[in-house]
């Protein structure tokens, strides 16, 4: 199973080497090496590499702050924490873009990308600060250590899963997102691409533009494998789990209450403040109910189908990577995040061109396009159900072996209740990436389906804002409930 899941999402990469060695070895070369290439390089790096940052040490802060300090009204914090999920990243480029031009640009990206995708960071290490064994931190504080040092030698090193898997996310996001970048105009290699294509249809120099981002999708993966180590973060002591001491702010406690409040309003107060101003004053504001309703039901539809299905295939992947560490497991859990590092229009028209071959059929079905969010959102699900499965002792599993219980039903009656909060993360993290998205849902769709992602987009892009605002709005009505899934953990172990 984790084989054919690994062969479903190198898909579009075989499509990109097979279309790159057909161009052959003189054209490839006369393509990459180009001043735009380079352009477009410097763009991409510097925007990831500043993004990763930015996310790893805001989503850290905010974790430690909300899991291991007094400060006041936790739970709530934490959902508003994790809730710029539920605005998609161009509805927030949008919300800024239609007040200001002078977002637009490096600084103005890289400010909306972190404040949308500082979350990927933020609940894999909030989730990982909770599990702690409070007794580690303890030790080093009966050994002389400080505050300081003790977070930088015995809690950092344990939040590695957590921090490293959510800076993993963000990456690949990065390298794929389209729509935001776009809105701000700031070229990347996945505008550059879309561009090639919408203008000229330029397969080779897209294709070849493709290449690059797959290179940089493995230098991330290799980047995080070799600071990831092979450590193991599940607890096999005795004793029952406790939960650490919080300690007191004090004096900084109105600072970071204001901090915290700055960031929430930026990244989720911006955009749908923007959304509420152009429902009330927009001069093409328009409510057709019907159109509204059948984009809602069908956004609805795709993204609880495609979190289930991608869910699915994501277990089998990590708990092999996980239970059976090896070159062939690593090699085919790697595989799976190639797709996300690829835009939508790659990935699409790889799809096309497959289905149209060899599976006619499929082609300009539902079913092709649950296959692309499949292979596109698998990594999603892969960070959530992988940093679950690290924590979840295999010794679980070692005793249900020794009672008879095969592999399948140990993993049904044992392994999945106890990972059951990293499925539903994973399967909502999906849902939120179905429901917005936008470039393969365009190409793939059958004709006469739309989404909401695909009517915010052709009002938004013909600057008709106002008619633009509803889809947006129920965009992030439908995303709220997915997101509060992703909260409800840390509200049951995080006390008023």
């Amino acid at each position: 199973m984790s084989v054919l899941v690994a062969l479903l999402a190198i898909i579009p990469l075989v499509f990109v080497i097979v279309y790159t060695i057909a161009i052959g070895p003189q054209e490839a070369w006369h393509l990459l090496v180009r001043p735009r290439i380079g352009e477009l390089l410097g763009n991409t790096v510097r925007l990831v590499v500043g993004c990763v940052l930015l996310t790893a040490v805001i989503g850290t802060a905010c974790a430690w702050v909300v899991e291991r300090s007094d400060l006041p009204g936790r739970r709530l914090w934490h959902v508003l924490l994790a809730a710029p999920l539920a605005v998609p990243a161009f509805v927030n480029s949008f919300g800024w873009v239609s007040l200001t031009a002078r977002v637009e640009g490096f600084s103005g990206a890289l400010l909306i990308v972190t404040l949308s995708y500082f979350p990927l960071v933020y609940l894999p290490v909030a989730a990982t600060l909770r599990g702690l064994d409070p007794a580690l931190e303890e030790t080093a504080y009966a050994l002389g250590h400080g505050h300081w040092r003790t977070f930088g030698r015995v809690i950092l090193p344990q939040l590695r899963p957590g921090l490293l898997g959510g800076g993993l996310l963000v990456g690949l996001h990065l390298l794929a997102e389209f729509g935001a970048l776009q809105m701000l105009r700031f070229p990347t290699f996945t505008t550059a691409i879309y561009d090639q294509y919408r203008s000229s249809f330029n397969g080779p120099a897209a294709n070849m533009i493709a290449s690059v981002l797959v290179l940089c999708c493995l230098v991330l993966l290799l980047g995080e494998l070799r600071l990831r180590g092979h450590q193991r973060y599940s607890r096999i002591g005795g004793g029952a789990p406790r939960r650490s001491p919080r300690r007191r702010l004090g004096r900084l406690t109105v600072p970071t209450l204001l901090a915290m409040l700055a960031l929430v309003v930026l990244a989720v107060g911006v955009p749908i403040g923007s959304l509420v101003h152009w429902l009330l004053v927009g001069t093409s504001t328009a409510f057709p109910i019907a159109d509204l309703l059948s984009a809602t039901a069908t956004s609805l539809s795709l993204g609880v189908a495609a979190a289930v299905m991608t869910t699915v295939l994501a277990l089998p992947v990590a708990w092999l990577a996980v239970r059976h560490r090896g070159p062939v497991s690593t090699l085919l859990e790697r595989s799976t995040y190639f797709p996300n590092a690829l835009p939508g229009i790659v990935v699409a028209l790889a799809l096309v061109t497959v289905s149209i071959r060899f599976v006619r059929p499929i082609y300009q079905t539902t079913a092709l396009l649950l296959l692309a969010y499949g292979i596109m959102f698998l990594p999603r699900a892969m960070v959530s159900v992988r940093a679950a499965l690290a924590q979840a002792p295999p010794l679980l599993d070692d005793v249900a072996h020794s009672l008879g219980t095969g592999t399948v039903s140990t993993m049904g009656r044992v392994t999945v209740p106890l990972i059951a909060p990293g499925l539903g993360a994973g399967a909502a993290l999906v849902f939120l990436a179905v429901v917005t998205e936008l470039t393969a849902t365009l190409l793939l769709a059958p004709i006469g389906t739309s989404t909401l992602a695909t009517e915010f987009w052709a009002n938004s892009y013909s600057v008709a804002y106002g008619a633009a605002a509803p889809y947006g709005a129920l965009m992030v009505l439908i995303s709220m409930p997915a997101t509060y899934l992703l909260s409800r953990e840390a509200r049951r172990s995080v006390p008023a």
